[in-house]
Parts: C-alpha cells; structure tokens; sequence
C-alpha cells in the first residue's frame, strides 16, 4: 500500500451505462446484446449517405430517471453535438453526443467505507451512442468490426476528481450498478460490456491542492478489475515520484492476468474533437410535467427500502441490507410477503438456502428455479409444525429444486416427512431413549442439564427427523424433572 502520510490519490470515474432500450439511441436497430456479429445493423447504424437520426423518447425518460436519483440538477433545454474522431468502429467517423448541455448536471453518489458514509460529487450525466466493436482474435491475420453495438444509447456518468482510494472507486462502482438495476435502466452486466469504467488516476503530496498529472486507465469490465487497477496505478505513480521520474500524461490499458498496466497512447492535455451543434437534431426540451411523470416511475430505493425492512418487518440492520444489494433479491423477498407474515423466516431463507443455492450454481436469483408463492408455502408447513426447517431446507428444497412445479405438501407426504406430533408417539420414541441411557439419566438429574440435547439429539434420530422438535423438548423436561 502506498504511503497515506506522505501521498495523497485522486481519482475520477467515467461510468458508461448501457440502457435497457430495445432500440438503439437514433434508429429502431434491435439493442439486443449476444446476436451474430453485424445482424443488428441498417443504413442508419452504418452511416449511410442520405440517412437521417430519429430520437429514442426512452432515453431521455432513463437519463432523468437516473438524474433524479443521483440528487442532480436537470437540463431542461438539450441539444446533441457531433464529437469528431476516427475509429475503425466508428461508422460516422464523429460521435453524436451531448457537450455543452449535458442532461444532468452537478449530483452525487453515497458511499460507505465501514461505518463511514461520504458523498462522491459528481460532474455530469450525458448521453451519447456507443460505438462498434473491433475483435483482434477473430481472425488471426484481420481485426474485425462487429457494428451491432453501434448506436446503442448510453449513459455516461462522470464524476468529480473527489475519490482518494480504490477502496473508494469500488463502492461507487457498487452503488452505482446497484442504482441502475434498481431503477432498471440498465443490467449492469459489466461482463457484457452494459457497464464500463475508465479511470482517471493522479497523486500528490498531502496538502498539496493542485492536481497532479493524470493517467487514465480505459475501459475496465469488472468492479474487481477498477480496484486493482486503480491499486496497480496508485504505486506505480508513486514509485515514479520517488525516483523522481517524469510522469506522463497518458492513456494505458489493464491486463487482468497479471494484474499491471500498460500503455496505449500518450495523451495530449486536451484533444480537438471539434464539437459543434448536430444540425440532423433538433433540441428538446424537457417540461415539468415529463419530470414530474418521470418521477413516479422511481421505484423505492435501497436506502429506503432497508429502513422499511427493519421498521415494519424488524429486520436487522445486516439482513435488510443484504437483501437490498440486488434488486432481484428484493423484488423476491417482496413477493414471499404476499403470501406470509413471517417476515423473518422470509429473510432467513433468502439469505440462507436460496443464497447458498445461487453461490454454488453461480446463478442469478433471476434463474431461481422456485417462486415466491412455493417458498412461501414452505414457511407455512414449518410454521403449522408440519416439518422443521432442518427438514424443509436440507430434504425437501432440495427436491423442490428438482421438482419446482410440485407443491411442497405434495412431496413432503411423498417422502413421508410429515412431522409427529402425536404425544403417545412422541413419548415412546422418548422413553426408548431414555431407556438406553439410564447412566446419562442419573447424570441429568444430578444437576447435568445440558445432556437434555443429547437426549433430544436421540429422539430426532430414532424418529428419522419426523418429531416435532418443540414437544420432544417439552416432554423431555417434563419426565425427566419427574
């Protein structure tokens, strides 16, 4: 780790979010990601003399959506300008982007570090298309352009140089994906290039206030991979300082397998895209009957949705909080409260089970095989004393899982584990017993109490999981404090 007393980080994020359209941001090209290489095309995507843009109302919905959410100050009068650089990728040769008038202005995200929260000030928001993608292992002697990418609406969402770690940078990341899911403007696939990052990296002395010159790390894909380039960068600058090595302005890239990066480009201190006003656009305007209908389509938010959790459900702190890192999570506990009152098993098997499930499938809650209703319907047979969870977690969501359409009654009769608790049965699984043990009998009422679990633990045996373990517990006291 780099000396904190005597270097201070800066860091800066570009966050480029791909939103949840179907079409792309200036035709009606499918915004699909996974299809065949150049399907998703038309003359407009690829630039064709001749052809003409068409703004996607739904972006503009999204980008407020998003802005609302990051407490920023909305544009209302917009227009796009035309960002002037070559790309292979890139069919107009210019990008079509916002400059002057990005749509959400000034903002922040909220972080925590432990116990500590800070807001991380944010620039701006824009919106812009995405360009095509070049593939240089396709073919070992060509690179080649996939251009179904091309066009597809972007969000870009820039912050202020106001982070000073990689412990920093990997929350905001993390809250910001959050935010975008649960606001559902975009998956937040960074594996799929729905969520990418470049970061801006400087240090200087502590105390020192100006800048110091930057380098930027393009095109990050993982949270995992922001941090550890932004660690890799931080020591690298440092060890530059040191041996009072010249530090360059330039634009490097991340090689995840060995955990360093290396250079692309040297950077100019600022680039001459040539911007000027897109004339195939008219600007728009946003009324505030659009913001105000925008903002009854905000879902309640992660923070509010954890003080609901422990306020009406009593939920701990830990718990609420988990179940609100994913919307999907959520969304499925919320669902399980439909049709239960139990609030706490609900979490409990969201965050035990079905978790655990999840992990070692290395699935998303989205493919859970079960619904809310059958987890539900579990919660019940164990609250009516019908099974016990020792049971309905180890036995019968394991055969659920096979069987996913099945009612769990059905399989618990199936698999006859239908709880006993009949007194008369009960007591003869307990006198056969305490019967076997009568030295560990003499024991427990010599004062030994804690045998009474060894005891119950036989009970559960002989009955092959089927007592009822509250009345074994009962019963037991009771004959043994005959």
């Amino acid at each position: 780790m780099f000396d904190e007393k005597k270097y201070e980080a800066v860091i800066g994020l570009e966050v480029h979010t791909q939103l949840l359209t179907k079409s792309k941001l200036f035709c009606g090209d499918s915004a699909e990601f996974g299809a065949a290489p150049n399907t998703h095309i038309s003359p407009v995507s690829l630039a064709h003399p001749g052809t003409l843009p068409k703004m996607n109302k739904k972006v503009i919905e999204y980008a407020i959506k998003l802005g609302i959410a990051l407490h920023c100050d909305i544009e209302r009068n917009n227009y796009f300008a035309r960002k002037n650089y070559f790309y292979p990728d890139l069919p107009k040769g210019y990008q079509i982007s916002q400059h002057t008038t990005p749509i959400c202005k000034n903002g922040f995200v909220t972080i925590r570090i432990d116990s500590t929260e800070r807001n991380i000030k944010l620039n701006r928001i824009h919106i812009e298309e995405d360009a095509g993608k070049s593939l240089h292992d396709a073919d070992e002697n060509y690179t080649c352009i996939d251009l179904n990418r091309a066009g597809v609406p972007l969000l870009e969402i820039v912050s202020e140089p106001d982070m000073h770690s990689a412990d920093e940078a990997f929350a905001y990341i993390t809250e910001i994906r959050k935010l975008v899911r649960y606001l559902g403007v975009c998956d937040g696939n960074m594996e799929e290039g729905s969520l990418r990052c470049d970061a801006n990296i400087s240090i200087r002395l502590r105390g020192e206030k100006k800048l110091g010159t930057k380098v930027e790390v393009k095109n990050l894909n993982s949270i995992r991979n922001v941090k550890k380039a932004i660690e890799h960068e931080i020591e690298r600058l440092i060890k530059l300082s040191e041996n009072n090595e010249e530090i360059i302005q330039q634009t490097r890239s991340f090689d995840a397998e060995t955990g360093t990066t290396f250079s692309l480009r040297t950077k100019e201190e600022a680039n001459d895209y040539r911007y000027f006003a897109e004339p195939d656009l008219t600007p728009f305007f946003i009324t505030a009957e659009m913001m105000e209908s925008v903002k009854q389509t905000i879902p309640a938010l992660p923070k509010e949705l954890e003080l609901q959790y422990q306020k009406e459900f009593g939920l701990s702190a830990y718990d609420a909080k988990v179940l609100c890192e994913d919307r999907s999570a959520s969304d499925l506990f919320n669902s399980i409260l439909q049709h239960t009152n139990n609030y706490k098993a609900a979490a409990n098997w969201l965050l035990g089970p079905v978790k655990s499930y999840l992990n070692e499938n290395n699935i998303e809650i989205n493919n859970f095989p079960l619904t809310a209703k059958t987890i539900a319907e579990l919660i019940k047979l164990i609250d009516e004393g019908k099974i016990n969870f020792s049971i309905a977690s180890s036995k019968i969501f394991t055969a659920l899982l096979q069987q996913p359409d099945k009612a769990p009654l059905k399989i618990v009769t199936e698999l006859n584990l239908l709880q006993e608790s009949n007194d008369d049965t009960v007591t003869l699984w307990i006198d056969e017993v305490l019967q076997k043990m009568p030295e560990k009998v003499n024991e427990y009422k010599k004062g030994k109490k804690s045998l009474i679990g060894l005891f119950a633990g036989e009970v559960k045996k002989i009955s092959k999981g089927k007592a009822d373990m509250q009345m074994v517990n009962k019963l037991l006291t009771e004959k043994l404090n005959q």
